[in-house]
């Protein structure tokens, strides 16, 4: 039997809500969505773009313990009743963080926050137990879904915090109060909102705002902007810092690092003391990744040697940067599924990737969907693209989305196979292009869809083509 997360009682008491139709109840879990709900959760009726109110029956239905609602006569069932459901899972956050003895930290960046965010769960488990955010529940709702779902004992937990809006990782991370806050690297991602790079640094320096009494601010010292983090670091109430990278100054610093189709393997000084490592994962920007789970580790109290252990057993999931063998027309190609989200610095990364993965006797394909939220420098950050994609050796380019049109248009000649306004328009393309031996290559910003065609390549329907 699972073991119980909230009673009754204690969730009453955290949320200073009402009990109705019984006080008997404990949940073992906690879900805002029916279609993932397991029995025994608390189901929280959030309001966003649809009334989650209007979901309670359902979660009855499949074996929700009781749910927390707003509206008492919204449904059958078990009730704790609150003001506003947001603010009570964050009420829940917050004594689920209080009652916990774990290690926190958090973890944001403009890329590899959600891959370095599992990896760091997978390094932990590897030290001890571990609690880490689902998915990529980062926003708003998500962290604090988190929080409150963090074990009563667990020796470390790992918090992604994201944003779109300057103000948003402060809230966060105030709720989460983490002891380790780090930041993964400094890219051109939300500049329509942010304005400037130096507006996306400050926004992401935001997570040490919340940092616990003697916390450790962790960086990049090789970023552009680390003179800038450091100043916010030095701002908030981090009692150290640790600088990750090639820097001779980085306390953390990569000392080599080599990346092929099997993954990669390097060498890294972590307060002085060198030690070898590999890791599964393919691509350079994994160098980095690496570097910033040793530091983040190290701070969180796990030593170097766990944190190398660890890094053997990482994964990358479908949507960052899997890597599958598919069949197709008798035969199999090889899908590189980073189609999850997009910026010029990991679309780059990503590219990067597909040149190291050698084609079977056959093409290199690139399917890519624009990159959003980029500013009036958007224009010039897809073109900029052109170089990476001669650099990976790619054969043919799939391209979706109005912003892509200055990249297609400074592509060399016959490198292009098919442009389309959206996604769904690209994928008759697609099917009717990829072959055995072929490696694809699948990233866009998430509004892309490019995502859809990644799904497509992997259905068993779509292997089937061509065959009989």
């Amino acid at each position: 039997m699972a073991e119980s997360l909230w009673t009754a009682a204690d969730a009453a008491k955290a949320t200073a809500g009402t009990l109705t139709q019984g006080e008997d109840w404990s949940a073992t879990g906690i879900s805002i969505d029916t279609r993932s709900l397991k029995p025994g959760d608390l189901f929280v009726a959030l309001e966003a773009e649809r009334d989650g109110h209007d979901f309670v029956p359902d979660a009855m239905a499949r074996g929700a313990a009781a749910a927390l609602v707003s509206n008492p006569e919204c449904g059958p069932g078990k009730k704790l009743v609150v003001g506003d459901t947001l603010e009570g899972l964050r009420r829940l956050a917050i004594a689920g963080r209080d009652r916990s003895g774990a290690v926190r930290v958090a973890v944001t960046g403009s890329v590899g926050k959600t891959s370095v965010k599992e990896a760091l769960a997978t390094v932990f488990r590897q030290a001890g137990t571990a609690h880490a955010s689902i998915k990529s529940y980062n926003n708003h709702w998500g962290v604090p879904l988190t929080l409150a779902l963090t074990p009563k004992n667990v020796d470390r937990a790992v918090y992604e915090m994201g944003m779109n809006h300057a103000g948003e990782i402060r809230a966060l991370s105030n709720l989460g109060q983490p002891h380790v806050a780090l930041i993964t690297k400094i890219a051109p991602a939300h500049l329509e909102n942010l304005g400037s790079m130096e507006a996306i640094a400050d926004a992401k320096s935001e997570i040490f705002e919340g940092l616990h009494k003697d916390g450790v601010a962790v960086f990049p010292a090789d970023d552009e902007f680390a003179p800038r983090l450091t100043e916010h670091a030095r701002k908030s109430r981090a009692a150290f810092m640790i600088e990750f990278g090639r820097e001779a100054s980085a306390a953390v610093r990569l000392l080599d690092y080599q990346t092929g189709p099997e993954g990669g393997k390097g060498r890294i000084s972590v307060l002085g003391k060198e030690i070898d490592f590999h890791l599964p994962a393919t691509g350079v920007h994994w160098a980095w990744n690496a570097a910033a789970i040793f530091a983040t580790a190290i701070a969180a109290g796990v030593d170097a040697e766990t944190t190398a252990e660890g890094l053997r057993y990482i994964k990358a999931e479908a949507g960052r940067g899997a890597i599958q063998e598919l069949p197709v027309n008798g035969g199999h190609f090889t899908l590189i599924d980073d189609s999850y989200n997009a910026n010029p610095v990991s679309m780059a990364s990503g590219l990067s990737i597909l040149g190291a993965t050698k084609p079977k006797g056959g093409k290199r394909i690139a399917i890519l969907g624009e990159m959003l939220e980029l500013g009036p420098d958007s224009a010039q950050l897809h073109k900029s693209l052109t170089n990476p994609l001669k650099s990976a050796g790619v054969d043919a380019v799939f391209l979706a989305g109005k912003g892509t049109e200055p990249l297609r248009d400074s592509l060399p000649v016959g490198l292009l196979a098919a442009y389309a306004d959206t996604a769904a328009e690209l994928k008759e393309a697609v099917a009717g292009y990829v072959n055995p031996g072929d490696v694809v290559f699948v990233k866009g910003s998430n509004a892309s869809g490019v995502h859809t065609i990644a799904r497509m390549l992997s259905q068993d329907g779509f292997g089937a083509r061509g065959q009989g």
